[in-house]
């Protein structure tokens, strides 16, 4: 098992020597909000540092936005650099088109399968065996952010877990406060439930449905329980109007909502707002009822390009992303856990060490776009849309989720 070892803090800055003249690569991700341009941003500042140019990309609205902008341009013949996708499937029609640089070079002169952890990792990067990607973080979306503020506005504890948060709902309402802040975005409604499925139902179930498939369990009352529990929670997130999750997030650090379920990378905005773990705000990975994380997160894909002073710039910048340096600076902003185990962060705060004690353990359990094909995520994500900004029944919504499963068998 690796470790993560918290004693002394890594420089942040990225040192490394100059090839002579830049190469300049245009880099897309849909980074935008506060705390992601401040992580994004280290890591074109070490590109430049290296010698070569980072040229932003930046789109707008979401990895649910760019990624078909991202698609279309990579098979429309107007390739850019390097470009995000998350761990899993979502760029693996584009690596069996061709359209997708080998990177195995780059990663067994870097020793990527003796560092990267854990090993799913690099094998979602993998396709017959040659490596197609360079994973930069894992980012476990089942975590419940809860306003301090809020709670003493109320006059009531912090809840610890998902059960004391539901009790906790009827009181910060009477206090004016929303006790879920929950966005608009589409797959926000889908983490929201992912997240509940662990906490209401269990990891066994959990494991038995998205890994092995299991679609008795999937229909059976553990399920049905998890629905009902939905059903109940968007009551509580009725009056929040908001549309990006980061705008969701702002509710809870400016205490007008109680809690919300997001991913680790809310992290950066608490970040941004100068707020300090366990003092303004509270964390509760896998709800506070199950500590363990999904290993969910991003990778950088590089477009075959017809240039070779860019291709090498390219495996360049791969190899700079998981770099020990810039995996600490990149990773201490953007509010995710490196991609290897034999880095210090000591600098770490209160959430992202109880990420990397869980991440250390070896409770892991894969993400959705590693178990799903993006064709049954996007189904159940609108399914989720409509179940939480509506009054659909839980059954019925229970048995659509299930014949959308069955359809990526």
């Amino acid at each position: 098992m690796k470790t993560f070892k918290l004693a002394t803090a890594l420089a942040a800055s990225v040192a490394l020597p100059s090839i002579g003249l830049a190469t300049e690569l245009e880099v897309t991700h849909w980074w935008t909000s506060g705390g992601e341009a401040a992580a994004v941003a280290e890591l074109a500042k070490a590109f430049d540092a290296a010698g070569d140019k980072w040229i932003d990309g930046a789109i707008a609205g979401g990895g649910g936005t760019a990624r078909p902008i991202m698609i279309s341009r990579i098979t429309g013949g107007d390739p850019m650099g390097a470009t995000q996708f998350n761990h899993g499937q979502q760029a693996l029609e584009l690596v069996e088109a061709g359209l997708m640089l080998d990177l195995t070079d780059v990663a067994e002169a870097n020793n990527w399968k003796d560092i990267v952890y854990p090993p799913s990792l690099l094998d979602s990067c993998t396709v017959d065996g040659r490596i197609y990607c360079a994973p930069v973080n894992i980012h476990s979306p089942e975590w419940l952010w809860l306003s301090n503020k809020a709670y003493a506005d109320a006059g009531i504890p912090v809840p610890t877990n998902w059960n004391e948060f539901v009790a906790s709902a009827p009181a910060l309402e009477a206090a004016g406060k929303i006790p879920l802040a929950l966005g608009n975005q589409p797959w926000q409604s889908n983490l929201a439930f992912g997240a509940m499925t662990v906490a209401v139902a269990g990891l066994d179930v959990w494991k038995q449905v998205n890994v092995e498939k299991n679609m008795d369990v999937a229909a059976g009352a553990e399920m049905a329980a998890v629905f009902q529990a939905a059903a109940d929670a968007r009551k509580f997130a009725a009056k929040s109007n908001v549309q990006d999750w980061n705008q969701a997030t702002n509710l809870v650090i400016s205490g007008q909502a109680g809690g919300q379920i997001m991913g680790d990378w809310a992290q950066g905005e608490f970040q941004v707002a100068g707020q300090v773990a366990g003092t303004d705000y509270t964390c509760l990975p896998g709800l506070g009822l199950n500590a363990y994380l999904s290993t969910g997160g991003d990778a950088f894909y590089f477009p075959k390009l017809q240039d070779a002073d860019k291709e090498a710039a390219q495996k360049r910048l791969a190899a700079l992303m998981v770099s020990p340096e810039v995996q600490v600076a990149f990773n201490l902003k953007k509010g995710s856990l490196p991609i290897r185990g034999d880095i210090d962060l000591a600098a770490a705060n209160d959430c992202m060490k109880k990420g990397l004690e869980i991440l250390a353990s070896g409770n892991l359990v894969p993400s959705g776009d590693q178990v799903w094909s993006p064709d049954v995520q996007k189904q159940n994500e609108d399914l989720m849309v409509e179940f939480w900004k509506s009054d659909m029944d839980p059954g019925a919504a229970h048995a659509q989720w299930v014949e959308n499963l069955k359809s990526g068998l």
